[in-house]
């Protein structure tokens, strides 16, 4: 059975994508908890024009990102966590933060998923960190300080 998706659906596909799936899984799954809608010629053809908008929004905003990263080169940005006297960090520190301080920093802001960091920083000092938007990247410093 055709049906569009409403919602993004673990092993199924993401929302509105036209998709093929079982008749037993669509009419006990999909279609009761409100997940898809059976693909019509109408239904097909609106989250056609979806889709295309999305896909348009998604390529302004990454034109932007990548205008932004030519500017990120000459970043440096501080942030300040505790740390025991070796320089170690009590706590890591995240995407969620990097994204944080460069949006307060330097007005910036980046998707998460653009931030490419292995694992969280847990020592003081100067850090490079890598950004990658589509085909694009970037790499700016970080400097982590220490207070008591």
């Amino acid at each position: 059975m055709k049906v569009v998706l409403l919602k993004d659906v673990a092993g199924v596909g993401r929302k509105d994508e036209i998709k093929n799936v079982a008749d037993g899984h669509a009419l006990n799954l999909l279609l009761p908890k409100k997940l898809a809608i059976i693909a019509t010629p109408m239904a097909m053809a609106h989250a056609e024009r979806l889709k295309s908008e999305v896909d348009a929004e998604r390529k302004i905003q990454e034109n932007l990102l990548g205008k932004n990263l030519a500017e990120l080169a000459s970043v440096r940005i501080e942030i300040a966590s505790k740390a025991n006297e070796q320089g170690h960090l009590f706590s890591g520190i995240h995407r969620e933060q990097i994204a944080e301080e460069l949006k307060r920093q330097r007005h910036l802001e980046l998707p998460l998923a653009s931030i490419l960091l292995e694992q969280p920083l847990k020592t003081v000092g100067e850090h490079e960190i890598i950004v990658k938007v589509g085909e694009k990247s970037a790499t700016f410093t970080l400097v982590v300080k220490a207070f008591a």
